[in-house]
């Protein structure tokens, strides 16, 4: 791929990872996990916000309310209202303090997904956690480090990553009720090319999986193919999404010693962020607090 890739942010972040595009707003939400703050970004003018939060954030995301998000923090699921910036709890994620969130991403009914991680990356201490009607429930676990998901137009397949196994894998999903069936690999990553990490699909049903350590964004066809290598001015690349007003901008965050979100014109169009819906997750009955 000979598309030119841009600073679009010039973040620095330590660990920059899950950007999520808002096409009524027009502003990229994006986490930096290591330097313990939520970015709200302006790509059009480079103008970026950041909402320390005082611990690891594994990922963000939009949800119904335009100035609530909501945000994965290292051990509680949270909503952070952009106005005051207070957090206001949902549920706590039953994992020891040696772990934390990690990517997450909702899914088009509006439900919330987010793995987990240990601190040390020791294998089989992660899961992914599906967060719905007020409740928190572990979909799978035994995982190695969970990272990028994503689906497919249809909504009848789920990619996800685990970057502690170098797994690149497909479920069947199924929308109604929230649930997988049928692992399978879908595609095998070469040690030389990186270890995978966050993903999205564009409109065609094709996936582009972040590379880190690989200094590149590769697309997949539907069916596994690799269709072509988008080079990043950044070692380690982290995740991406599509935006912009044609939503054909690949928006793709990085780590240090880069930490920059760059953009691309990724030559196809893509979904802008499923969000949250606040109505289905009831927050607990604690009063709003600044970030701890």
């Amino acid at each position: 791929m000979l598309a030119r890739v841009e600073v679009a942010v010039p973040a620095a972040a330590r660990l920059g990872e899950g950007p999520r595009w808002n096409p009524e707003t027009e502003r990229l939400l994006w986490v930096d996990i290591e330097g313990r703050a939520v970015h709200v970004s302006d790509p059009s003018t480079g103008a970026d916000r950041a909402i320390p939060v005082w611990s690891r954030v594994g990922c963000a995301s939009w949800t119904t309310e335009p100035e609530v998000v909501l945000v994965a923090l290292a051990d509680r699921l949270a909503l952070l209202d952009l106005r005051d910036e207070s957090l206001r709890t949902l549920v706590d994620v039953p994992h020891p303090g040696h772990m934390r969130t990690n990517d997450g991403i909702c899914d088009a009914a509006g439900r919330f997904w987010v793995g987990s991680m240990a601190l040390d990356e020791t294998p089989g201490a992660a899961a992914l956690y599906r967060y719905a009607d007020g409740a928190l429930e572990r979909v799978l676990d035994g995982l190695a480090l969970s990272n990028g998901i994503g689906w497919s137009p249809d909504a009848r397949l789920m990619y996800y990553v685990d970057s502690g196994e170098r797994r690149f894998d497909v479920f069947d999903f199924d929308l109604e009720r929230g649930t997988l069936a049928g692992r399978r690999p879908f595609a095998e990553i070469e040690h030389a090319a990186g270890i995978p990490d966050g993903l999205t699909v564009d409109d065609e049903g094709c996936v582009w999986l972040a590379l880190w350590g690989g200094h590149a964004v590769r697309r997949y066809a539907p069916d596994g193919e690799l269709l072509g290598v988008l080079d990043v001015p950044a070692e380690k690349v982290t995740a991406c999404c599509f935006g912009g007003v044609d939503r054909r901008s690949l928006f793709i965050t990085t780590a240090e010693p880069d930490g920059n979100v760059y953009v691309a014109d990724a030559g196809v169009s893509g979904p802008a962020a499923h969000v949250f819906h606040t109505s289905s997750g009831a927050p607990s009955d604690a009063e709003p607090t600044r970030a701890r």
